[in-house]
């Protein structure tokens, strides 16, 4: 267990690195490390996640599972006049996402080290954004979408990037018992983006 991107504390031996990535017309700089999600570059559902996002520049958004943060600190540039929050239950993903967005330049940013939404209870976000842990199960990943609706604003949306191999259909048939409306913004290699409708 101690070495999934999942776990609290990761074992992995350190193999600290910088990645360099292009996400919505900016150039980043991620410092990545051993022990977390997709160490060797930006992966490829984040990336159509990220190109797919509509958000207002006011936003208040949360990033479940931020990992390094690519896709929290894209959302921040997005929502540049609003804030975005970000978790994760992996320490050292924290860390990171923290230095990231130092190396960056962006500040309207909190990141937190949380089990799923334990950080923010009572807080409630304009939009939800999650690369789901998909290896953590079904069960993780359900209870994202039943916290992200607890956690979303009436008019929020949660925007979602899963494979269809790996459980689209099942998930998108939970997130429709949750949600006003679902729609599935964009396809691309097999990977599907949904944004729910609180």
């Amino acid at each position: 267990m101690g070495d999934h991107y999942y776990s609290s504390q990761p074992g992995a031996a350190h193999e600290r690195r910088i990645i360099e990535a292009e996400l919505r017309g900016k150039a980043f700089k991620f410092i990545s490390d051993a022990g977390v999600f997709s160490k060797t570059g930006v992966d490829y559902g984040s990336r159509v996640l990220i190109d797919a996002l509509t958000l207002s520049e006011d936003s208040n958004v949360l990033d479940v599972g931020c990992g390094y943060g690519p896709i929290g600190l894209s959302a921040a540039c997005l929502a540049a006049k609003g804030h975005v929050t970000m978790l994760d239950v992996n320490a050292r993903a924290v860390q990171l996402a923290k230095e990231n967005a130092a190396l960056n330049h962006i500040e309207n940013v909190t990141i937190l080290e949380s089990d799923l939404f334990a950080a923010v209870q009572g807080q409630k976000f304009d939009v939800v954004l999650t690369n789901p842990p998909i290896r953590a199960g079904k069960a993780t990943v359900h209870a994202i979408f039943e916290e992200a609706a607890a956690h979303l604003k009436d008019g929020g949306s949660l925007w979602v990037v899963i494979q269809k191999k790996q459980g689209a259909p099942s998930a998108k048939a939970k997130m429709e018992e949750l949600f006003t409306s679902v729609e599935e913004v964009t396809k691309d290699k097999g990977y599907r983006i949904f944004q729910a409708i609180k």
